[in-house]
Parts: C-alpha cells; sequence; structure tokens
C-alpha cells in the first residue's frame, strides 16, 4: 500500500508586489522539488504606525494589490502552477503569516525581505519569533 502525497503549501512573504529575481529562483528551484502550492503574501506598504482601519494603509494595499496583479504571471511562471497572492493590511511580518496561518493550511514559510528595506524586522530575529508556528522557515537572501 503506497501513501499518497499530497501537495506542499508553502506560505511566501514579502516586502514588495514585484517578485524579486532572487525571489523566482527560489520559487522555481522549489517548485522543482515537488507537487507545491504556493501563497504569496505582500506586506501593506503603508507605514507600520498607520492604524489598520487608517484610509492609507487601505490605498496603499490597493495600489500594491494593482502591482501584484501585473506581476503575477511572472512568479506564476517561475512556479510552473497558479500562484495564490494577495496583499495584507497588516506591515509587520509575524501579523502577516499568523493571519494567513490561521485561516489556511500552511506547510513551509518562505521569507522574501530583503535586510537593507527592514532592519528592524531582522533585528527581532523573525525565523526565532516563527518558530511558534512549528513550521520550516527559509529566508531569501
Amino acid at each position: 500500500m503506497t501513501v499518497e502525497q499530497r501537495r506542499v503549501r508553502v506560505l511566501v512573504v514579502t516586502d514588495s508586489a514585484n517578485p524579486s529575481p532572487s525571489l523566482l529562483h527560489a520559487v522555481a528551484s522549489r517548485a522543482a522539488d515537488g507537487d507545491v502550492q504556493f501563497r504569496l503574501v505582500v506586506l501593506n506598504p503603508a507605514r507600520a504606525e498607520v492604524h489598520l482601519l487608517h484610509p492609507e494603509r487601505h490605498d496603499k494595499a490597493f495600489e500594491a494589490e494593482c502591482i501584484l496583479l501585473e506581476t503575477l504571471p511572472v512568479l506564476e511562471a517561475a512556479a510552473g502552477s497558479r500562484v495564490i497572492g494577495s496583499v495584507s493590511v497588516r506591515h509587520d511580518p509575524v501579523d502577516a503569516i499568523e493571519e494567513t496561518i490561521l485561516s489556511e493550511p500552511v506547510d513551509e514559510i518562505v521569507l522574501a525581505l530583503p535586510p537593507t528595506v527592514s532592519p528592524s524586522w531582522r533585528h527581532h530575529d523573525l525565523p526565532h519569533r516563527l518558530r511558534r508556528f512549528g513550521l520550516p522557515v527559509t529566508e531569501l537572501p
């Protein structure tokens, strides 16, 4: 009797709706390893101190969503399949990840957050903060 393998669900978290070459390479490499479903969450580009209900947060998310709709086919080409993508209303990566994990199944997390853009996230040791979810975490350079 063989055990049927199920599709691995990989959550990709980034701060840009426009995928970087390293993100595209990582997605293509991970897709080559087996049956994978990618879920892309783009962090809200609004300033961190802007309240969740503030119009700026929703305006910035809408702008990023428009870019994401244009660039998603490039990511899907790298993945070799459909990619589910959205822009979070959240700016903090832990909050966005937690919100996603609570609403859908996730098997792995890939972080595409450049340290030059978000040094405070690295300062707080993001992979360590995500350990509580019990999922493998990969940080892209």
